[in-house]
């Protein structure tokens, strides 16, 4: 992947993730939920306002068209040209790891389980048998702990 196409794969991630119940909506309390295991406190009024503005019917949820629009027009206002590769700092890199380890870590305890990474997976629409879980595991469990600290995720992914 490069380009648009892996910026609509992160963010059809991420809306995936967001979508806790899988109803094909983000409501104010996951997109606070989202955002609190990210360590980001907002208001709820701040929130309401973020959902008014990716809303586009108005109905206080957030659908996948809405959120990708959305979010694309933040990149644009920030300059972000989402059609290139690169650049980023190894600051932003270090700190976007961080978040999507903390999304995987669900009881905030510095590892991701089995059941952790399975409930992941399946958020984001991507069911995985037995098989696959202990492929995932085999690769990322360096230590053989039965579990994902954050260093083994980071060797995982990079």
């Amino acid at each position: 992947m490069s380009g648009k196409k892996d910026n609509d794969f992160y963010l059809r991630t991420a809306f995936g993730l967001l979508d806790r119940d899988s109803d094909g909506h983000v409501t104010p309390a996951e997109l606070q939920y989202m955002l609190q295991k990210l360590g980001i406190e907002v208001s709820d009024d701040l929130i309401s306002e973020l959902i008014k503005d990716a809303s586009k019917n108005g109905n206080g949820l957030i659908d996948e068209n809405d959120f990708m629009q959305w979010v694309t027009k933040i990149q644009a206002i920030q300059g972000l040209d989402v059609s290139s590769s690169g650049g980023d700092s190894e600051e932003e890199i270090t700190r976007d790891l961080l978040a999507a380890f903390k999304v995987f870590d669900r009881d905030d305890n510095g590892y991701i389980t089995r059941d952790e990474l399975r409930t992941a997976l399946e958020m984001i629409g991507e069911p995985v048998t037995d098989a696959q879980l202990n492929q995932v595991l085999a690769l990322g469990d360096i230590d053989h702990d039965g579990r994902i600290d954050y260093e083994e995720f980071v060797k995982m992914l990079l």
